[in-house]
C-alpha cells in the first residue's frame, strides 16, 4: 500500500520542484504534529492565515454549528445568509470609516481581481500603477500588477497599461496621472522581505491619488487581522484607501477573502453590467461563521496589542551575530542573515522541528509570522532554539 507521501507526489500538483513534503496529522495552537508524533513549531501560520492559532475551539465550534444548519445555498449575493450578514456587520465596524460594504470572495487573488475591476468601473480608466517586488497573487490580473518578472515572464502577455514604481520613492509618484484608474500597494511589502514604508510617503501617495482622481487600493491580504500590531496596517499610516483587499487571516483557517469599499462604489458592480463581479462560493456560510468567530477571538483577547509585545520579544532575544537586521511590525518580521543560504537553512530548521518560509523576492532573510496567540514562554524558547540552529547550521558545514 502506498504511503500518503507517495500519493502526494503522484497525484497532488506541486508548486515547487523541492517541497518540504512534511506530513501533518493534526495541529494545535502554534504547533503541527506528524503521524509519528514529531512536533513542529509553526512560524508561517499558513502564510499569515492561522492568526488565532490552529484548531481554535471557538472557530471549530462555529464551523460545526454552521455546517449543521446549511452550507452552500446560492451564488453569493442573491440570498440573505445570516453568517455573511452577521460577519459583515461586525467587520465593518473595524474597517476604514467609509468602507461600509464588503464583497466576499474565496481568496486574496480573487479579492485583487475584484478591486481592479471596481477601480476600472468607477473611474472609466484602464491604467494601473503598482510597485516593484510586490506580490498580489497568481491569477492573470494579480500577476499583471505583481512586481517581479521571475513569476510572470512565462505567462505573458498580461494586462496592458501597468506601470511599476519603486516602493517608498516619493519622486516617482508623479507617474500617477489622470489616466491612472488605481494604485495598488501593500502597506507593508511582504515578499520583498517585510519592507515598511515611510509614513510621509504614504500620505504623499494618498494626496497624489486625490489630486489626479485615481483610486488607492491597499492589499491587506497578508497584513490584515492583527498581523502587524494593528487590525489593518493602514492604521499605522493614518490614511484610508478607497478599496481594500483582504483574505488569509480573515477566515480563521477557512477559505475566505473580500474587498471592501464605500457602498456608493460597490453599487457600481450591480449594473452596466449586472453581475459586474460574481463568484459561486465567495462568502461561503461556513467560512463566514469561522471568520466571525476568529475576529471575535482577536478582539476579545487583544491579540493586536499582543502581536506588538511578542514581536518586540523576538527582536530582543534573537541575538545571533549572523543576524544583521530584524525588520517589520508586530508579528510580521523578516530576519536578515549574513552568509547563510536561506533555502538550505529552512530545510535544516524543519528537520529540527521549526518551520519557517523564505521570501519570494528576498533571498537573504526568512519570515517570522507565527499565530498571534503565541505566548511569552514560547517566544523565548523559540528564540533560543533559532539562535542554536544558526550555530549548528554554520558548524555542520
Amino acid at each position: 500500500m502506498k504511503s500518503n507521501r507517495q500519493l502526494f507526489f503522484e497525484h497532488v500538483a506541486q508548486t515547487s520542484t523541492d517541497p518540504l513534503a512534511i506530513e501533518i496529522e493534526r495541529a494545535e495552537g502554534i504547533f503541527l504534529y506528524a503521524p509519528d508524533g514529531k512536533q513542529y513549531v509553526d512560524l508561517v501560520s499558513g502564510v499569515s492565515v492561522s492568526n488565532v492559532g490552529h484548531h481554535h475551539p471557538k472557530v471549530v465550534q462555529a464551523v460545526k454549528d454552521q455546517a449543521d444548519r446549511y452550507m452552500h445555498l446560492m451564488v453569493y449575493g442573491e440570498m440573505v445568509q445570516s453568517p455573511q450578514v452577521e460577519y459583515a456587520q461586525l467587520l465593518s465596524g473595524y474597517l476604514p470609516k467609509s468602507h461600509t460594504s464588503i464583497y466576499f470572495v474565496n481568496s486574496g487573488s480573487e479579492a485583487i481581481e475584484g478591486a481592479l475591476k471596481l477601480a476600472k468601473r468607477a473611474t472609466g480608466r484602464s491604467n494601473i500603477v503598482a510597485f516593484k517586488n510586490a506580490y498580489h497573487g497568481g491569477t492573470h490580473g494579480a500577476l499583471s500588477i505583481l512586481g517581479h518578472e521571475s513569476l510572470k515572464q512565462s505567462f505573458r502577455p498580461l494586462l496592458p497599461g501597468i506601470t511599476h514604481l519603486d516602493f517608498n520613492v516619493a519622486s516617482q509618484l508623479e507617474n500617477i496621472t489622470t489616466e491612472t484608474a488605481c494604485v495598488v500597494i501593500e502597506p507593508v511589502q511582504a515578499e520583498a522581505g517585510i519592507i515598511v514604508p515611510d509614513a510621509n510617503y504614504m500620505k504623499a501617495l494618498r494626496n497624489r491619488c486625490d489630486e489626479v482622481g485615481a483610486l488607492l487600493v491597499f492589499d491587506e491580504i497578508q497584513t490584515g487581522f492583527g498581523r502587524t500590531g494593528k487590525l489593518f496596517a493602514s492604521e499605522h499610516f493614518q490614511i484610508e484607501p478607497d478599496i481594500m483587499a483582504i483574505a488569509k487571516g480573515m477566515g480563521g483557517g477557512m477559505p475566505l477573502g473580500g474587498f471592501t469599499a464605500s457602498a456608493e462604489l460597490m453599487k457600481l458592480l450591480t449594473s452596466n453590467p449586472m453581475l459586474g463581479h460574481i463568484t459561486t462560493f465567495g462568502g461561503h456560510p461556513v467560512s463566514c461563521a469561522a471568520a466571525k468567530a476568529a475576529l471575535q477571538v482577536i478582539l476579545d483577547n487583544s491579540l493586536v496589542d499582543h502581536a506588538v509585545e511578542m514581536g518586540n520579544l523576538f527582536r530582543k532575544h534573537l541575538t545571533h551575530n549572523r543576524i544583521e537586521e530584524i525588520r517589520g511590525l508586530g508579528l510580521f518580521l523578516a530576519v536578515e542573515l549574513k552568509d547563510i543560504f536561506i533555502p538550505d537553512f529552512m530545510k535544516f530548521a524543519a528537520e529540527n522541528g521549526v518551520i519557517f518560509d523564505p521570501f519570494l523576492f528576498n533571498s537573504t532573510a526568512f519570515r517570522i509570522a507565527p499565530p498571534l496567540i503565541i505566548n511569552k514562554e514560547e517566544v523565548l524558547q523559540i528564540s533560543v532554539l533559532l539562535n542554536e540552529l544558526i550555530d549548528k547550521f554554520i558548524n555542520k558545514k
